[in-house]
């Protein structure tokens, strides 16, 4: 069985999510929350939800300012997308300078009629190491 060709639309939805928790301007960063997620979207992670367009930037900015905007970690991407009609599913990482996945998940992203997020899960496979 052979994975099935993932649409361009669905491509650029996983590129705009993995690039929008790397953007360091705040009003850019916001701009890209409303048009990635919908208005009602939620994202799911470790027990916790974020609902709505305000939750979500607030998540968004939060993990961008804890790895991302300190230098710490870039977000990438493991090039391992799939879909199957409005489901897309992907891995990203937290990679450290040396090229290290420091904390993997999968993510499973429920896509609307719209082209925005429905439902967002991540899926630990990695957690970060204690501090």
């Amino acid at each position: 069985m052979t994975a099935a060709t993932i649409s361009p639309a669905t491509e650029d939805v996983i590129r705009r999510y993995v690039a929008v928790w790397s953007e360091p301007d705040p009003a850019a960063r916001r701009a890209a929350v409303g048009s990635l997620w919908a208005p009602d979207g939620v994202e799911f992670i470790d027990g916790k939800q974020f609902r709505g367009l305000d939750e979500l930037d607030t998540r968004v900015t939060g993990a961008y300012d804890a790895f991302i905007g300190n230098g710490k970690y870039t977000l990438t991407g493991a090039h391992d997308a799939s879909a199957h009609g409005d489901i897309a599913t992907f891995t990203v990482h937290l990679t450290e300078a040396s090229g290290e996945a420091a904390w993997t998940a999968r993510v499973f992203l429920q896509i609307g009629p719209d082209g925005r997020v429905q439902e967002d899960y991540h899926v630990v496979v990695k957690p970060l190491p204690p501090t």
